[in-house]
């Protein structure tokens, strides 16, 4: 899988890869991370790539002509960009444009980019939230790692992906290390007997109780993916 990213601050993305799970991914080849400045594509001679609004308005917005000319730098695959209009990601965007080889993301700044940019260019627009910060890197980042996880080979053990929350609608049940008694708070005793069978059981029935109090509105997919599976 290649990861592009457009992006005027390059280094704010470059370092996250310097260590742990996707360091290790790029150093297997299983991704790659390649960074482009829209500055260096664009036709201003101080190699401005903002202007002022048409129409009027806060701010500046990033044109369209540098972008999509970096753009051109990129094999073809899936454009994302990251807006509040969009769409809100998921466990299961994720998977599903794990599928894909190359995936670039355009990074916006100020007020954002032109709304042609978008149209031309862009296959998915999605939102980590409803709220506003500085710019498109770090949702950048949320979105390619929330996708290079579910890249075959990224994660030591597959089985982990398994048991993440949001699989099948429902939050990971609570999980304990040791001591098994600290500051007056003991780890569930079951959990300390070996019935693995007993464990797995007990541990679905907090994930449910979890997802209830914590994410109502995934309790009840998950309880209408479960009515209409036992149909």
């Amino acid at each position: 899988m290649n990861f592009n990213f457009v992006s005027i601050f390059p280094n704010l993305i470059k370092h996250y890869f310097d260590d742990s799970i996707l360091k290790r991914a790029i150093q297997a080849n299983l991704i790659s991370v390649n960074f482009v400045d829209p500055r260096d594509f664009s036709d201003d001679k101080h190699k401005k790539v903002d202007d002022y609004m048409i129409g009027g308005g806060a701010g500046l917005l990033m044109k369209s002509q540098p972008i999509l000319d970096a753009l051109k730098s990129f094999e073809n695959g899936r454009v994302i960009f990251l807006s509040p209009v969009g769409k809100k990601f998921t466990q299961n965007d994720a998977k599903r444009l794990a599928k894909y080889d190359n995936i670039t993301f355009i990074c916006g700044r100020y007020e954002g980019i032109d709304e042609r940019i978008i149209e031309i260019a862009v296959n998915e627009v999605f939102s980590i939230g409803d709220f506003v910060i500085t710019g498109g890197e770090l949702a950048s980042l949320c979105v390619c790692d929330a996708i290079s996880r579910n890249i075959d080979g990224v994660l030591g053990n597959s089985q982990s992906l398994e048991i993440e929350s949001f699989e099948n609608n429902l939050l990971e049940a609570p999980s304990f290390t040791k001591p098994n008694v600290y500051e007056n708070l003991s780890v569930i005793s079951a959990f300390l007997k070996g019935d693995h069978a007993k464990i797995r059981t007990l541990k679905n029935q907090m994930a449910l109780c979890k997802t209830r109090f914590f994410r109502p509105d995934l309790y009840q997919k998950f309880a209408k993916n479960k009515d209409k599976n036992e149909k």
